[in-house]
């Protein structure tokens, strides 16, 4: 989550009835601004024995509070949830952890409501953004990150695992390595959402702040520079059908997302991005049968690569001068 921002609910017209805004409005003003000031967890770091480690530790009512989101989700036909019970909350934040990183990072032992990891290193892909020094690199291993965790099988969901909240906040690129890593499983999808368009939520939840926040020039490169390194063809179609802009209560939620940046902005470079992956999609399409049409008979001759064998030749020859010629008939025509 993106917890270092600082947010204004919007005072635009978004659609909504009066009637929904003032029967939903503290619904809303939890959405929205709970993530910052009313958080869930804590976050500090020590160090235990020689090791650098992240606690984080669920604060009190976090239950109370997240089912408040919850609900407003619910309302809004938002897919995700956040996780109520500690315990759950403490199992899923340990396993993910440790499913993604424990290659070289541990999840140690500790208090009821905390979860301990190892501290990863470099920085979230949102500060390199903010301070201008996000580059390709750090896009196209993020690509390739998530393309990796979305085929590990999860038991939760019964397939391919989703984070649910793949902000950049939440995005970790160690430049010594070229690692990009996922942090932060507060946020779990609806378990009955098919996978492909969970995978194709978290691409959009990365890509939304690119789109809000990316500068001008930069912004379309950087999210095709990351749809590419993904490459999952059919978890990107499938993103194309979830770039627009919603309405009703859903907005809110959507501008948590944006950092509340302007609405026609955000929605002119999506509209771009829809078109664009519509056109690859349909090149990719109009390849793949040319590459079928294309496919080679199974009833010819085995030929060795380089020039054909002096007895092929010799066949074809013969094939030829026994051949009709073209205004004569191969047979002739039959009578009753």
């Amino acid at each position: 989550m993106k917890s270092n921002r600082e947010r204004k609910m919007p005072t635009r017209d978004n659609g909504t009835s009066l009637a929904e805004r003032l029967i939903t409005q503290a619904l809303a003003d939890a959405a929205a601004t709970f993530v910052d000031s009313i958080k869930l967890s804590s976050v500090s770091e020590r160090v235990r024995r020689g090791r650098r480690v992240v606690l984080k530790r669920r604060n009190a009512y976090s239950e109370q509070l997240a089912d408040l989101g919850n609900l407003y989700f619910r309302i809004s036909n938002i897919p995700i949830r956040f996780w109520s019970k500690v315990e759950d909350w403490r199992r899923w934040e340990a396993d993910c952890f440790q499913m993604l990183n424990g290659d070289r990072f541990r999840v140690l032992a500790s208090g009821a409501k905390t979860v301990c990891v190892d501290k990863l290193p470099g920085k979230t892909l949102w500060e390199h953004l903010t301070r201008g020094t996000l580059t390709r690199q750090m896009l196209e291993a993020t690509g390739r990150e998530l393309r990796r965790a979305h085929q590990l099988w999860s038991d939760e969901f019964g397939g391919g695992w989703s984070h649910g909240d793949a902000t950049m906040s939440n995005v970790l690129y160690d430049e010594k390595t070229g690692r990009a890593r996922m942090i932060d499983f507060e946020i779990i999808h609806d378990k009955s959402v098919p996978a492909t368009s969970r995978h194709a939520d978290d691409l959009l939840v990365f890509l939304l702040d690119v789109v809000a926040i990316a500068p001008s020039r930069q912004w379309l490169p950087f999210a095709l520079c990351f749809l590419n390194a993904y490459g999952d063809t059919e978890v990107i179609a499938e993103l194309e059908n979830q770039l627009a802009v919603p309405s009703g209560l859903a907005w809110i939620w959507w501008g948590v997302r944006t950092s509340f940046a302007k609405p026609a902005k955000v929605k002119r470079r999506l509209a771009k991005l829809q078109d664009i992956i519509v056109n690859l999609g349909h090149y990719r399409a109009v390849a793949a049968r040319a590459r079928k049409s294309r496919r080679p008979s199974i009833t010819c001759q085995e030929m060795s690569p380089g020039m054909p064998r002096p007895i092929s030749r010799a066949r074809a020859t013969r094939a030829r001068a026994k051949a009709p010629s073209p205004e004569m008939p191969s047979r002739l025509p039959t009578t009753r």
